[in-house]
């Protein structure tokens, strides 16, 4: 499960032995007006047509495979670059909670980032704008309005049991030093699933199926 508004394209560097895993990727779709956090994830769900299988979420998407796994029985949840539970979540998010500020925030320009491009000041501006236009997948205003308050408006208090945290160390979204116990990525950025793939195509398979002394 890709990350906020992500499409599954995040993945395309990862490659896991053909010969043991078959891969399947989950999309979002708009949300239908009111909906919670949990009847999205009961639809997601039934996008899972597989018994036993492994979830694996980055940011957002690692946030909602912990909320479709009541309506699963996976054999393992993997969420990287995301949080476990609301006490992870870092204090700007927090105080949005509060405060509501994200909801001023323009998720219109979503949907101009071709614009955006043209008018980027700087190759560095420039450079990230084409990588947030390749990796989009949705941008629908109501769908990016719905998972901002869908991720501070979190309830999750605990995390779940025998979840597996990937996360790296120099992450700006969710920062690592709020975090509780997980396997760090040194040098590990919130892209990290798309700049690090060398380190997870490495040791995913391991993690997968539990081979710890391979990790």
């Amino acid at each position: 499960m890709p990350g906020l508004a992500a499409s599954p394209k995040i993945f395309e560097y990862i490659k896991l032995p053909t010969s043991q895993f078959e891969v399947h990727y989950l999309d979002w779709f708009p949300p239908s007006p009111q909906m919670d956090l949990t009847d999205y994830a009961r639809m997601m769900a039934e996008k899972v047509t597989h018994e036993d299988p492994v979830l694996v979420g980055v940011s957002f998407g690692g946030m909602l495979i912990q909320e479709m796994a009541q309506f699963l029985n996976p054999r393992k949840l993997i969420v990287i670059s995301s949080i476990k539970c609301r006490k992870e979540m870092p204090r700007r998010l927090l105080l949005a909670r509060y405060t509501s500020l994200h909801k001023l925030l323009p998720t219109g320009v979503i949907t101009n980032l071709e614009t955006l491009t043209r008018f980027a000041f700087g190759d560095a501006v420039r450079k990230r704008l084409k990588l947030y236009e390749r990796y989009l997948g949705i941008r629908d205003k109501e769908y990016l309005n719905w998972a901002l308050d869908a991720i501070v408006n979190w309830e999750r208090e605990e995390p779940e049991a025998g979840l597996v945290h990937i996360h790296g160390d120099q992450d700006a979204v969710f920062p690592f030093a709020y975090l509780g116990p997980c396997l760090c990525v040194k040098g590990g950025t919130h892209t990290m699933i798309i700049h690090r793939y060398k380190w997870f195509n490495e040791r995913l398979p391991a993690i997968i199926l539990e081979e710890a002394g391979s990790i």
